[in-house]
């Protein structure tokens, strides 16, 4: 049974996609089946796989409107080791045209169902945004990975986003839960941010991944190459935290709170 997380946060150039992108190859890379299904319509996550958005036929989209059967539309990514549900410009107009679906907001959640035996974990990328798509990644999932920054502002988006994973929790997704928190392009020479680090742990403990992810060129270079970093350059400092930060995952899967 795989174990599905979407990797959300509602303020945007937080390192969702990079997130997303790096933990799946890192996941594939320590022999877990890992499916990245990519929900924002930028197809960032997709390019960033070495996926071409431009030739997806299907996509996410077609599978969330019951035109197309996932199995149809996933793509491998070769380089990487883990297989793409892929998205571009025309997963815009799902938002609209799922409107008057009947349990629209469980549209991923139905279709992930049918192989849910093909893999151990299930990656969600959502868009910057609370509307019908990150809402089906937050009905579809287990758990919620929130990459953010530690700065003032990142702070207050996070009191939104907790409050949003408990309504969901409370109204539509008795399962989900927030899996914890993802230190990114963290710079410890920066006093701010090691203060908000410190904050961040006093306040949510363990929910507070021990991995933390540095700020690191490479990482920002591999999108171009069509590669996630853990694959672009594997000894770089990004690329090794990502790697100890899906074997933290692991871990935690495994932990028995979890895996109820």
């Amino acid at each position: 049974m795989a174990s599905v997380f979407c990797v959300a946060n509602q303020k945007g150039g937080v390192g969702k996609t990079t997130t997303c992108v790096n933990l799946a190859a890192a996941l594939a890379a320590v022999g877990q089946r890992v499916l990245l299904v990519d929900l924002d319509p930028q197809g960032n996550a997709t390019m960033g796989s070495g996926v071409d958005k431009r030739a997806l036929t299907p996509s996410v989209y077609q599978v969330l409107l019951g035109i197309a059967e996932l199995a149809q539309a996933r793509r491998r990514s070769a380089k990487a080791g883990y297989d793409v549900l892929g998205a571009n410009r025309e997963l815009a107009g799902a938002e609209v045209e799922l409107v008057d679906q009947e349990r629209r907001e469980h549209r991923l959640k139905r279709v992930l169902r049918e192989v849910d035996a093909d893999y151990d974990f299930v990656l969600i990328d959502t868009p910057p945004a609370l509307g019908l798509l990150t809402l089906n990644a937050l009905c579809a999932a287990r758990g919620v990975i929130v990459p953010m920054q530690c700065e003032y502002f990142a702070l207050e988006g996070l009191s939104d986003l907790v409050n949003t994973v408990r309504q969901v929790h409370a109204k539509l997704n008795p399962e989900l839960v927030l899996i914890g928190l993802l230190r990114v392009m963290f710079d410890p020479r920066i006093t701010l941010q090691q203060q908000v680090s410190e904050q961040l742990k006093t306040h949510f403990g363990d929910k507070v991944f021990d991995s933390v992810i540095p700020r690191n060129v490479r990482l920002a270079e591999a999108p171009s190459y069509g590669l996630p970093g853990v694959v672009f350059d594997k000894s770089s400092r990004g690329a090794q935290a990502y790697l100890e930060f899906a074997r933290e995952m692991v871990r935690r899967v495994a932990e028995p709170e979890v895996a109820a």
